[in-house]
């Protein structure tokens, strides 16, 4: 499997520019979103390498996923909807699959994409998203899943080896439920890899998101 470069985009290129210069990077901080229409999971084929970053759809901006901080708001508390994998607190924080409800709540609408990558290039025409890892507050944790409907996409839970991957087709668009049962520090880490001329292609980053009780 290829290590492939990092790309470069908005703020990673003025925080490069800064390291270059000598200066202290720390000082650059990252872009908060939290609200919205963002694809959370938006893969780009260059030709050579697979990217993974955050697209606005608000804006059309484009960021490093290590330059930008996912929030979550008190505002995205609802009752919890009794599915076993949402544990059996009372409350859930939700990003919710449906556009009109996340602007009524005032809260990200995040979406999973592969809008940017072409027929043809990929077996197929697929690539897969995996949850790599899953941490809240530094520790591994069980409180993130995705789920539409009554199925579940992801679920964080390191106790079984399922719903951790799932292939969709190139050029499509796709929206879930995110789910975090507790208020803390994300860290998810996840992987697009698909196969090129019989190669794996693949690159991983890691998803910062505050969730505030």
């Amino acid at each position: 499997m290829r290590t492939h470069r990092r790309l470069l985009t908005v703020t990673g290129i003025a925080a490069a520019a800064l390291a270059t210069a000598g200066l202290n990077t720390s000082a650059f901080a990252a872009t908060a979103l939290n609200s919205g229409h963002v694809d959370v999971l938006d893969a780009e084929w260059d030709g050579a390498d697979l990217h993974l970053h955050v697209h606005d759809e608000e804006t059309g901006t484009e960021y490093d996923p290590v330059d930008v901080t996912l929030e979550v708001p008190a505002a995205a508390k609802v009752t919890n909807p009794g599915f076993g994998w949402l544990g059996t607190g009372s409350q859930v924080w939700l990003l919710p699959d449906d556009e009109t409800v996340a602007d009524s709540r005032g809260v990200l609408f995040p979406g999973i994409s592969t809008e940017h990558l072409t027929t043809g290039v990929f077996a197929n025409n697929t690539v897969t998203y995996t949850l790599v890892s899953a941490t809240r507050n530094g520790a591994a944790t069980e409180d993130f899943s995705v789920y539409s409907g009554s199925a579940r996409w992801y679920d964080s839970n390191t106790a079984t080896t399922s719903f951790k991957s799932r292939t969709f087709g190139v050029g499509t668009h796709n929206h879930a439920n995110w789910a975090f049962e507790e208020a803390g520090t994300y860290q998810l880490t996840f992987r697009v890899q698909g196969t090129v001329s019989g190669v794996t292609e693949s690159t991983t980053a890691a998803y910062t998101v505050v969730v505030s009780s």
